[in-house]
């Protein structure tokens, strides 16, 4: 199975900090592969992966995006293919929810023809029928279905590869759970390799093929969900862990049934 990105001794450290914000990070993530991003707030998740589409840039180390250094790369060619979906969605307010989808393959000079179809299946990807939901604007949308066409705009130019980072991290426990069921249904369907930041350990573990737990800008440990579950690498994570099982605990004494710590991608 080909790399998609390789890490190897990535160093970050913002100006005026005393500590790194990412330290000494090397990983290889597989094409196709779901990997979560695992940790508290500050542990650095975010940070790495802003520096995958060189909206940061590492101190030290290096970056390979399909074997080549992101470094040498221009970077808006390089955006241009990754899909990037954040927490605050960031729709366009003044464009219909088309519009918004349409933006990046407007940009790549793509005919109107072949723009209208990418948006009618995209929104039909993610249940939103094109007919009710492309003529209208962003305020007119739920904060889950605005999400959706988060989701549908990062897919629209086909990148290989998407970054998200929390992107359901605002949603009600419902349409989170409804919204994690359509991000592998689309993974499902067209394979692509993601990353996918979150501080949940019950969406990571649910999500992933792998996850990548980190904690004050080290990489704690990097394996399957069963793996981490059934040999924690150090006490960070079995706290991590533990807290999971916790939580579910308390969830299940309450009368309800848990929608999350099913763990189905590593059993």
């Amino acid at each position: 199975m080909n790399t998609a990105i390789e890490f190897k001794s990535v160093r970050k450290r913002f100006p005026k900090a005393t500590y790194d914000a990412v330290s000494d990070v090397s990983v290889k993530i597989s094409e196709g592969e779901i990997v979560t991003i695992l940790g508290t707030s500050g542990c650095g998740k975010t940070t790495l992966l802003k520096m995958v589409n060189r909206i940061y840039e590492p101190d030290d180390g290096e970056i390979l995006f399909f074997g080549e250094q992101v470094k040498n790369m221009n970077p808006v060619e390089l955006r241009r293919k990754i899909g990037y979906v954040i927490q605050q969605v960031g729709l366009f307010p003044h464009m219909t929810i088309g519009e918004n989808i349409a933006t990046v393959p407007k940009i790549l000079g793509w005919s109107k023809p072949k723009i209208e179809e990418r948006v009618d299946e995209l929104l039909e990807l993610v249940k939103l029928p094109s007919a009710e939901f492309k003529k209208r604007y962003p305020q007119q949308l739920s904060g889950g279905q605005q999400q959706r066409v988060g989701l549908a705009r990062a897919l629209a130019a086909d990148p290989v590869m998407m970054l998200l980072d929390e992107p359901f991290g605002a949603i009600d426990a419902i349409t989170r759970k409804s919204l994690q069921d359509e991000l592998l249904s689309i993974h499902h369907k067209f394979g692509k390799t993601f990353l996918f930041v979150t501080h949940d350990i019950r969406e990571a573990f649910r999500l992933a093929d792998r996850v990548l737990i980190m904690d004050s800008g080290k990489v704690q440990q990097f394996d399957t969900p069963s793996e981490i579950r059934l040999s924690p690498s150090c006490e960070f994570v079995k706290q991590l862990v533990d807290s999971a099982y916790e939580d579910q605990l308390e969830w299940n004494a309450g009368g309800a049934e848990s929608d999350s710590v099913s763990y189905k991608r590593s059993e």
